[in-house]
């Protein structure tokens, strides 16, 4: 019995890697979409979606099906009970994708000049800290986590600092301000993502430590 549960972990854990890699791929796309004001980038972000969710379902089934059979305990059951949060935290983040994406089809027919926002700095923030997360993941590493727990302040000062911009950008630019609002709202999508990567670093030190650090403050 142990050792067909140990098969059937390992066999999670695979499938939960290859659902995060997935969904940074598709969030890749998403944003090189709106960047490159690419429609047909954009749109295959939204056809990927689709199977991201089936993948997500079926990650939740088959954690439910091995705590059913298996009735684990301890450091099995700890991983169990974060790749189902994690597999959650992945299928917003594959969501916020979609809403980037979508905005993206948006501003694609937006094309006045004029106002120029650069959101590429926290575009790379945030892709670092989702692919740091799944790296901690991958290699069960607790520290990594931490740093990536310590990066979500940076991330949330450069969100503000781009909504001042922005709002100075509409009283500049006021016909453009339809163009604007939707990359405030990229911004926020973005914002949201290192959040949720963030849960998922906080599962990884679950997982790894057997500590819970939700609301916790860490020094970097």
């Amino acid at each position: 019995m142990a050792v067909h549960l140990q098969k059937e972990i390992e066999k999670l854990k695979k499938r939960i890697i290859l659902y995060g890699g997935m969904i940074e791929k598709n969030l890749e796309n998403a944003i090189r979409s709106i960047q490159d004001k690419d429609v047909a980038l954009a749109r295959q972000v939204l056809e990927v979606d689709d199977q991201a969710d089936q993948w997500e379902v079926d990650t939740e089934e088959e954690c439910l099906k091995i705590l059913a059979l298996h009735q684990p305990v301890a450091v099995d059951l700890r991983f169990i009970i974060a790749v189902l949060k994690i597999n959650n935290d992945l299928e917003r983040i594959g969501d916020e994708a979609v809403n980037i994406a979508e905005r993206s089809l948006r501003v694609s027919s937006l094309t006045l000049p004029g106002a120029m926002i650069d959101f590429a700095p926290l575009c790379r923030l945030v892709q670092e800290a989702l692919r740091s997360c799944l790296d901690s993941l991958v290699r069960l590493d607790a520290p990594l986590a931490h740093q990536v727990r310590n990066s979500d302040d940076a991330i949330d000062e450069m969100v503000h600092g781009l909504f001042v911009r922005l709002k100075e950008e509409v009283k500049k630019f006021p016909a453009q301000t339809d163009q604007l609002v939707e990359y405030l709202r990229v911004c926020r999508h973005l914002e949201r993502i290192a959040d949720h990567a963030t849960n998922i670093a906080e599962d990884v030190i679950y997982m790894v430590e057997g500590s819970i650090v939700r609301h916790r403050h860490e020094t970097p």
